[in-house]
Order: C-alpha cells, then sequence, then structure tokens
C-alpha cells in the first residue's frame, strides 16, 4: 500500500515545485505535512484514491488529542487539500474527501497577477520566426484571453474552437464543460499556428484532435507549459514567479478592474460557488486603493 502512495507523493512533489512553483522549504513543509497523513492512513489500509471524509476527520482528531495546536491542524488539512488538487489532475472524476471539511479561518490569499505591461513583456520575448515561437505565442494568447487552467489548456481540442462565434468549449473540474469567450488576437495565433505550423507536423493518430502538440506530434504535458512559462518570464526579466495559473489570475483581475459582472467571471473560470471568485474583488480593491495613492492630490505628500 505505501508503494502507491509514494509513487503519488514523487507525482505531488513535482506539482508544488512546477505548477504551483513553491520554494524548497514550502514544498518540503507540504510533504512533511502529508507523510504524517500517510503514516496514520497506514492502519486504516486506504489508497490515495479511496480515503473518505472520515479518514480525515479522524486524523484530525488524533491531532486535536495529542495537543497538536489548531493552526497546525489548519496547515495539515491544507496541504491534504492541495494534494487531492493534484490528484484530481490525473483523475478528475474523484471526489475531494476534503472538500466538505471546515478549516479556521486564517485570513485570504491574494495570489500573482501580472500586469498588462508585464504581459506584453513576455509576449515580445517570442521568437516568432521559429515553429515553437509560433505555437508558444498561441499557448500564452490563450491562456491570457481565456483564463482556463493549464489542465484544460493541453485537453483543448481543435473541433472545441468555434471561431465565428469567438468561443471555446472547455473540460473543466469533473468532466465539466463550460463555454468561455476567446479574443480575436488570441484566435489570430491560433490560427496561424494551425496554418503555418500545425498543418506541417506529423501527428499521431491518437492526438489528431488537441490543438497544442510538441514537434512530434504528440499532446503536450503540464511540466511542458509551465517550463515554456518560466523560460518566457526569465527572458523578459519578470521580478516575481510566472506560472500559466498567473495568467488565469490575471485573466479574472483585469476582467473586475475593467468592470466586468463577477457572476460572468465565475462562469467563464468554471468555479462553482462565486466565494472562489471574490478573492478578485479584493484585488481589485488593492488596485483602486494604489490609484487614489498614486493620483489623487489629497493623497500627495504636503509641502513643507
Amino acid at each position: 500500500m505505501y508503494k502507491e502512495w509514494r509513487f503519488f507523493l514523487q507525482q505531488f512533489d513535482t506539482y508544488l515545485r512546477l505548477e504551483r512553483v513553491l520554494s524548497e522549504n514550502s514544498t518540503l513543509s507540504y510533504l512533511s505535512d502529508l507523510k504524517k497523513f500517510v503514516q496514520f492512513i497506514q492502519a486504516e489500509a486506504a489508497s490515495p484514491l479511496t480515503v473518505e471524509p472520515q479518514h480525515i476527520l479522524t486524523f484530525l482528531a488524533s491531532l486535536h488529542s495529542s495537543g497538536i495546536k489548531a493552526t497546525s491542524q489548519a496547515r495539515m488539512l491544507s496541504a491534504l487539500r492541495v494534494f487531492y488538487q493534484s490528484v484530481q489532475l490525473d483523475h478528475p472524476t474523484l471526489k475531494d474527501p476534503t472538500e466538505q471539511i471546515e478549516s479556521p479561518q486564517l485570513g485570504k490569499y491574494l495570489p500573482t497577477v501580472l500586469s498588462v505591461d508585464q504581459i506584453e513583456q513576455m509576449l515580445s520575448v517570442i521568437d516568432h520566426t521559429t515553429p515553437l515561437g509560433m505555437r508558444n505565442r498561441a499557448i500564452v494568447e490563450t491562456l491570457y484571453s481565456t483564463g482556463v487552467r493549464v489542465s484544460e489548456l493541453i485537453t483543448l481540442r481543435v473541433s472545441h474552437i468555434y471561431v465565428d462565434e469567438g468561443f471555446i468549449r472547455v473540460i473543466g473540474k469533473g468532466n465539466k464543460e463550460r463555454f468561455v469567450p476567446i479574443g480575436k488576437i488570441a484566435l489570430k495565433y491560433i490560427k496561424l499556428y494551425m496554418e503555418e505550423i500545425r498543418a506541417l507536423m506529423s501527428i499521431k493518430s491518437a492526438f489528431l484532435d488537441y490543438l497544442f502538440l510538441n514537434m512530434h506530434g504528440r499532446k503536450l504535458t503540464r511540466v511542458m507549459i509551465f517550463l515554456i512559462i518560466q523560460d518566457l518570464a526569465k527572458k523578459a526579466n519578470i521580478p516575481t514567479e510566472v506560472s500559466p495559473h498567473v495568467f488565469r489570475h490575471s485573466f479574472a483581475t483585469h476582467l473586475v478592474e475593467g468592470g466586468a459582472d463577477l457572476r460572468a467571471v465565475q462562469e467563464m473560470l468554471g468555479h462553482s460557488s462565486i466565494t472562489t471568485t471574490e478573492i478578485y474583488t479584493h484585488l481589485d480593491r488593492n488596485y483602486l486603493k494604489q490609484m487614489i495613492q498614486d493620483y489623487h492630490p489629497r493623497s500627495w505628500p504636503t509641502p513643507v
């Protein structure tokens, strides 16, 4: 049984480092907390795919009875939540056993967001004279234009792009479908990639309908997308860690800043609850506050 957990722990390690772009210390902290649960669950003989909410509740109760602080319990539950987010990427129909388990409110996390100028910087370093550059431009434009998750991007189908209507059909978490508007610029680069690059590829039959492929005609992986984005961010001298998910946050934040209805943003992101989408209103308030500080005359320093 532990062999199976060890495989998932290795996958989780990769997820934290590449997809979440966490530091070494944060990664080791998540893994350490998760290993405590793995040690506990061995007695229950449950695999990562058969863990039930009751297993987790029993684990948290054991921590409480051992005198472990509530903050530490919440941290371990948080590690389990992130772990099952990573597991669902490869097992989208799996029900997250942590979903209905409440944890202490420890404040809101404000995600990293790129400015419009930073996005333009990243686009400007792409070499459009190469096949990979043309493909990568289409990838970045799609991420920013639609706010799709990286797992949704790599499974995007050619047959799911409705050019005339300006929509794409996205298969999200739990195999839920949604239609997302896509901008003309993104469609332009997708068309260029399909006509000038993809049309010349020797595509394996199993991948004929997948949009974004490697140069061997196979579907791209999540790791490949992360490496592409990180390479562009480095070349553009972006001072913060950038992952594909940062484009999702930037997409939503720029919409809210522009006055978009929060329910519409929720629909485009595929959030089941608007509570998740509300994080972008907090970002928007911070943005507005900064605008006041920068431009309102009453916020300027008083002359001596």
